[in-house]
């Protein structure tokens, strides 16, 4: 399984690590322990399977133009059944464009593309916590409106990661590609 995600300026993810930082202290959500080497983000596409070198090699053509852009978080929202929480980006066009087009330039793997994450079903989100009870969904949710902060930052970077390994204790999913955008 991969993923491929939009990762944020340095100053915007510490904002949501800091999140993540303030649930685990609280004993609400322990999120960024379950996800090794984790890092903020919004996924643009799920892959069942990838030729890895050749989707690496089309990213890195096609991402190489390029550029970060301005994004901004006012919303939370919940999936139901899922029991996550997360930040809802502001929709704006050129989101829908940027992740729009990543499925037109690399329509060969789409064929593997988790549907949820295709253009027209897809919901932009950064994860803030994950599997809750609906107690600690609740919590969370207050947590967030007590909180009520907007955070304004930049997509700045692509990248791919890679299920490696999932257990009762979390995921190992590090990394393998990532390019920085203009």
């Amino acid at each position: 399984m991969y993923w491929f995600i939009a990762l944020f300026d340095e100053k915007t993810e510490q904002q949501v690590k800091d999140i993540w930082n303030d649930l685990s202290e609280q004993s609400i959500s322990f999120y960024a322990e379950e996800v090794k080497d984790g890092r903020p983000h919004i996924t643009l596409g799920s892959y069942e399977s990838l030729d890895k070198k050749k989707f690496i090699d089309e990213v890195d053509d096609y991402y190489n133009e390029k550029g970060g852009f301005e994004i901004t978080f006012n919303t939370i929202g919940s999936f139901l059944d899922y029991g996550a929480i997360f930040l809802t980006p502001t929709v704006t066009q050129e989101l829908l464009t940027f992740h729009a087009d990543h499925y037109q330039n690399l329509g060969e793997f789409n064929e593997t593309a988790n549907s949820l994450y295709l253009p027209g079903k897809w919901i932009p989100h950064c994860t803030l916590a994950n599997d809750l009870s609906h107690e600690d969904l609740a919590k969370v949710y207050h947590y967030c409106i007590e909180r009520n902060d907007t955070i304004y930052g930049r997509i700045e970077e692509v990248a791919l990661i890679e299920l490696v390994e999932e257990d009762e204790d979390g995921m190992n999913a590090p990394i393998i590609y990532s390019k920085r955008l203009k």
